[in-house]
């Protein structure tokens, strides 16, 4: 996966790479789809949510521009992997999830795979964890229409937002800098991904 799927496709920070390597994405993935823990797709995890891609995880942490210490929050927790490979680039990650079972499997996953530092919350993602903002970085695995203006608000000065933005069936991964000026997109690439349902998301 990291070779073929990552090295060769211009993910090139080694930290992101070594993280990607050491996250075991088949405690990740429903039982079902043990066979295909490693495959160049998202998969359904249940509840109509998907694990993502472990490309565009990559792409994500790789964008986030960690170096260790800081303060992380991801959005969408879903089975829990990308909160993972978070928790292996940075000092402190907190993960929101809006599916309550959801969420659970993800505390599970995570402490089953050595991660149990993770912080589940349940709760509106798109509404962030504004108790514990602000964030080095904020990283979103579902779909905005619009950039969601309070998860920016809980960015640190120059922290960093990554979101996909767009409508449902297709949308731009950008990532978005807070600036004394305002946000600042510095990267975008086009993306797929579920819809961020929520109060500054998709409505259902």
């Amino acid at each position: 996966m990291v070779e073929d799927q990552l090295r060769a496709r211009d993910i090139v920070d080694q930290r992101v790479l070594d993280a990607m390597e050491r996250v075991p994405r088949e405690l990740f993935v429903p039982d079902g789809e043990q066979h295909r823990a490693y495959a160049d797709a998202a998969l359904p995890i249940g509840h109509g949510q998907t694990i993502s891609q472990p490309y565009m995880v990559a792409r994500i942490a790789e964008a986030l521009g960690l170096t260790g210490g800081e303060k992380v929050l991801d959005v969408g927790s879903g089975s829990g992997y990308q909160a993972a490979v978070l928790a292996e680039l940075a000092d402190e990650v907190h993960t929101i999830e809006r599916i309550p079972e959801l969420a659970e499997e993800a505390r599970e996953n995570l402490a089953a795979a050595g991660y149990d530092r993770v912080q589940v919350h349940v709760g509106d993602g798109s509404l962030g964890l504004p108790d514990e903002a602000p964030f080095t970085a904020i990283a979103v695995a579902a779909a905005a229409p619009g950039l969601p203006e309070l998860l920016y608000g809980q960015l640190e000065p120059r922290g960093r937002l990554a979101v996909p933005v767009g409508g449902r069936w297709g949308q731009r991964l950008e990532v978005i800098v807070r600036s004394p000026e305002g946000p600042a997109i510095v990267h975008s690439v086009p993306c797929r991904f579920v819809p961020l349902v929520g109060e500054q998301g998709f409505r259902g």
